[in-house]
């Protein structure tokens, strides 16, 4: 039976763990000064223990204890740690502890023996009955502890670089430590260890970094160094850093995990990217977001008209979308003002009518902060509803349509009209039509003046430049370079543009084309969500509204960079080619992206990171405001794996073995 110690010593955390047992428990030294035994411990509160039996205060009867029978089992009793009672108790060994070998505490105390007034004996005396030998003085030997991350700055804007195991390997094995003999010292004898150099080196590969090992012959470890600096409680900076910056560059982890596989490099492990993910990187980018936006709202408060343009931007093709965002940008500065995402289930599963949620939620939000006095969108219907001078919930708010997809939308009836039979001719002029119809929404100030316009190309399109009402504004044309046929009148042709140009529906909407808006910069910037959030990948709620606000951020930081010029200063053009008109154009070169918000955003995680108090956590709580907390997408409950397996089976769809 082991002597009993006076309170609990946490036990030693193994030299290497994986990333993934990141340990929780508070005091824990991951790299204590190498080959140096430490002859006492530290308690969580800071009181020190000396490894040796203190005296037992118990009050008993006797004051002049007789050994028999304070070493009589009769006269003793087992006394338990809070641990074993209550297993929230801190000291417990939690789940992400790397402690495996971790036992509460457990002591046999005497009982009915008065102790006060024994004299106190070292471990060394009760194990081996002899006086514990003084230790001898060890040389004055320095070696550098392990780099620890205490701050933000230990880890962001350092440079990192791939290092080959079998280069790391060659240099650390023409590194000379600076000791001329092992250093251990066993505590129970005090004999010191008479290993000498040269002393082996061990490679041991932990997440994206390694460890390296000096020990003596005798296997005693002299020094341990990471190639990575630590954060508390064991998790490397380095793994953390890329799985930070996986998101914030948006990128997929599994193609990054590919990428390493490919370099036989070792990853940080799945779980732990999305824990880090959810628990230290989701509030600091929403955070980082309202600050960019207050800037923007601020400035906008100030003004008396502001006009935005809205769109909306589903998730996936058709109707089987999860996810709809919703991108409000300031007319003038074309700056992000507002951008909201809604899940599937926040519309009891109908994805038709997300759209016109996200729109209600911009709204209500908008108009509280600033002066909304026109809103700009595509002809969506249920928003044009909405914004119903007459019905609407937005009446007093004008409403614009987009001039481009106005313009498309025209062109594609004259194409569908051209394909019939005896309308060809309508193809020959479709372009001119339509270039007429943005020259009338630039020019017209009124809704008459519009439809003055407007109605001339039924003449022009006949050769008639003047008529009652009006004539055209081109000059007089030569007739040698017209190369298109006139449309004659009365004919197929004539009728089925007559009641293009003339439809009703049509002419009604004439007062939301006048202003000429355009929402074409939402091509541009949806497109950029791409880089954060492909279509074909599948995020969890949080992370995909991350992921669209990093796109917000990226998009608004770099939205006025200027033109790059080469050394004499002239701008740099690219060229493209676009492939319905079958033509070559040119666009104008910006300025590289700088990125500076981007450490920012940085430190905000790592800060949240240290300040948090506690390691990686393991359990992954929803939100409050979680979707998912609705439920699953489907609304029919799953079956059990098995029994589809089996209707399968059956099927014959899968063969049975």
């Amino acid at each position: 039976m082991s002597t009993p110690s006076k309170g609990h010593i946490r036990p030693p955390i193994p030299p290497v763990s994986s990333i993934t047992e990141e340990s929780d428990c508070e005091g824990h030294e991951d790299f204590p000064v190498p080959g140096v035994q430490p002859l006492v411990t530290e308690t969580e509160e800071g009181d020190v223990l000396e490894s040796s039996m203190h005296s037992l205060s118990i009050a008993e009867e006797n004051d002049s204890p007789d050994e028999g029978d304070a070493n009589d089992l009769r006269n003793s009793f087992i006394e338990m740690d809070d641990c074993w009672v209550d297993p929230s108790h801190k000291d417990w060994k939690d789940e992400d502890s790397s402690d495996e070998d971790y036992f509460p505490f457990l002591q046999l105390r005497t009982g009915r023996v008065n102790t006060n007034n024994l004299a106190e004996i070292s471990l060394d005396e009760a194990v081996l009955d002899v006086a514990t030998p003084n230790p001898p003085e060890l040389e004055s030997q320095y070696i550098p502890e392990q780099e620890r991350v205490l701050c933000e700055e230990d880890l962001v804007g350092k440079s990192a670089n791939i290092t080959y195991n079998n280069n790391l390997h060659q240099l650390a094995m023409y590194l000379m430590l600076p000791l001329q003999k092992c250093n251990y010292l066993d505590r129970v004898s005090g004999v010191a260890c008479s290993g000498e150099p040269p002393f082996r080196v061990s490679l041991k590969p932990r997440g994206t970094g390694v460890i390296l090992e000096w020990s003596c012959p005798f296997g005693h470890i002299l020094w341990k160094w990471n190639s990575q600096p630590v954060l508390k409680y064991g998790m490397q900076g380095g793994d953390f850093m890329l799985a930070t910056n996986t998101l914030l560059s948006g990128n997929n982890y599994r193609k990054i995990a590919l990428l390493f596989q490919f370099m036989k490099m070792p990853m940080v492990a799945e779980g732990t990217f999305f824990r880090i993910q959810d628990a230290y990187c989701i509030d600091p980018v929403q955070e980082c977001w309202e600050k960019n936006r207050a800037v923007i709202i601020n400035r906008l408060c100030q003004e008396e008209h502001v006009v935005v343009l809205g769109d909306g931007r589903m998730d996936s093709p058709g109707h089987c979308a999860q996810y709809c965002t919703y991108t409000t940008l300031e007319q003038e500065s074309r700056d992000i003002v507002h951008i909201v995402t809604v899940d599937k289930r926040e519309t009891n599963r109908n994805s038709v009518i997300m759209e016109k949620e996200c729109f209600i939620r911009t709204m209500d939000s908008l108009i509280q902060e600033i002066p909304v006095k026109e809103v700009v969108t595509d002809a969506h219907p249920q928003i044009s509803a909405l914004l119903d001078p007459k019905r609407g919930r937005y009446k007093n708010i004008h409403h614009s349509l987009d001039i481009w997809h106005a313009a498309k939308n025209l062109g594609k009836k004259l194409r569908r009209a051209g394909t019939m039979k005896n309308q060809n001719s309508i193809l020959a002029w479709m372009k001119d039509i339509v270039n007429h119809f943005w020259y009338c929404c630039k020019q017209s100030l009124s809704e008459e003046q519009f439809k003055m316009m407007w109605h001339g190309v039924l003449h022009h399109v006949r050769n008639q430049h003047s008529w009652a009402t009006g004539c055209c504004d081109h000059e007089p044309l030569d007739e040698s370079s017209q190369n298109k046929p006139w449309i004659q009148e009365g004919s197929a042709a004539h009728q089925a543009l007559t009641a293009i140009v003339l439809d009703k529906r049509w002419l009604s909407q004439v007062k939301k084309f006048i202003n000429f808006r355009t929402t074409s910069d939402f091509e541009s910037f949806q497109n950029h969500i791409l880089m954060y959030a492909a279509k074909r990948f599948a995020y969890s709620p949080p992370v995909y509204r991350t992921r669209v606000l990093l796109a917000a951020l990226d998009y608004n930081n770099h939205n006025h960079r200027q033109p790059a010029r080469n050394k004499d200063g002239h701008k740099i053009y690219r060229r493209y080619f676009n492939k319905k008109s079958k033509s070559w154009s040119v666009y104008t070169t910006k300025e590289k992206k700088q990125y500076s918000y981007i450490q920012d955003l940085q430190k905000s995680i790592i800060g949240r990171r240290i300040a948090s108090g506690r390691g990686l956590p393991r359990k992954q709580t929803l939100r409050s405001d979680d979707p998912r907390r609705r439920g699953l997408l489907a609304d029919v409950l799953p079956p059990p794996t098995a029994e589809l397996v089996q209707a399968h089976i059956e099927r014959g769809h899968i063969p049975p073995h």
